[in-house]
């Protein structure tokens, strides 16, 4: 099958290798040094898949019609990576590979002759060289759309996927992203005061804070209707309870969760952005509980403070002493 890879970085070019290995003619679209990098000796992938060297083709825009294609780009960079590509993509079935809880639907408008899908990978994977992709922790990935049952589409594309990398069709998608978004609440943490997430869990205080950030996300999205799906060892029924714990029992929740992920070592997509100078999608992350908390005419205080607190990282370059982010989080006081 022919795939085209819009964006070829951690999970691009992860896909991406790992699609060429099964055989399928995969192209990529890239930028600047990364796309040297890609035609000048492919994407080299390292880690918990094995080792690949994928020669594939590249270039600022995909070259060629495909009958399949992936969205991996961050977020904030879909809706321009989209439309640059629209002429050649609108009508091939089109799979987002994205954080937050927008990218399906923003396909969906910009493409409207294809059939648009979600993908909720849990893979770790480090791009911090141009064509190097290091996978730190693998994981099945789940695709689907809309809140109901998966359609015989969204089984034939998981099958097409998962010849390179296991891929389920997934029931309820909606429920899936926002666990996913819970999930993905242990990116900003790390990403303000520059260390790793086995670092942030050894820390009493800054465990608190991502614990603090995900049972908020929780509560919001109990307030907006949502049934959590089962993803990474989580689920509504556990969700629901972790959403009324006292937040020193609650922090077992993210501690058990990065112990069975293996990731420890992992600095987490949002501080990769910021190491290589590229602005990050906190807005689509803990930004996103934020926006959800206001159509429930609610607050998320501290989301919206870390979603602050990465932003000054963003525009200082430089991550935060501990103590300086934990003094802006204070509205983790509970009375």
């Amino acid at each position: 099958m022919r795939i085209g890879i819009i964006g070829a970085g951690a999970l691009g070019g992860t896909f991406a290798a790992l699609l060429s290995r099964a055989g399928h003619d995969v192209e990529v679209t890239a930028r600047g040094d990364g796309l040297a990098a890609i035609r000048g000796d492919g994407i080299r992938l390292t880690g918990g898949y094995g080792d690949v060297h994928a020669l594939v083709a590249a270039g600022e825009r995909l070259s060629v019609r495909p009958d399949l294609v992936l969205v991996c780009t961050k977020a904030q960079d879909a809706e321009a990576a989209i439309t640059a590509n629209r002429g050649l993509i609108d009508g091939s079935p089109v799979v987002v590979v994205q954080n937050g809880l927008d990218g399906v639907d923003t396909a969906a408008r910009l493409l409207p002759r294809s059939e648009c899908f979600g993908l909720l990978s849990l893979i770790a994977a480090d791009h911090s060289e141009p064509g190097l992709v290091h996978v730190t922790a693998t994981a099945e990935s789940r695709l689907g759309r809309g809140d109901g049952p998966a359609d015989a589409e969204t089984a034939r594309l998981a099958a097409v996927l998962s010849d390179a990398v296991p891929v389920r069709a997934l029931d309820d998608f909606r429920g899936g992203q926002w666990t996913k978004l819970v999930v993905n609440m242990v990116n900003a943490v790390p990403a303000i005061v520059g260390g790793t997430l086995g670092e942030v869990v050894a820390s009493s205080e800054l465990l608190t804070a991502l614990t603090a950030s995900m049972r908020e996300c929780v509560r919001i999205g109990i307030a907006r209707g949502v049934r959590f799906g089962s993803l990474n060892g989580l689920d509504d029924a556990s969700l629901r309870a972790f959403a009324e714990l006292p937040l020193g029992e609650a922090t077992a929740v993210p501690s058990a969760l990065v112990a069975r992920m293996g990731w420890e070592s992992n600095r987490g997509s949002t501080q990769q952005s910021l190491r290589r100078g590229q602005p990050t999608e906190i807005d689509f992350l803990n930004g996103a509980v934020v926006r959800e908390a206001s159509l429930a005419g609610l607050a998320a205080p501290v989301n919206a403070a870390l979603t602050a607190l990465v932003h000054e990282v963003e525009s200082t370059g430089r991550p935060l002493p501990a103590a300086r982010a934990l003094k802006a989080l204070e509205v983790l006081d509970e009375h």
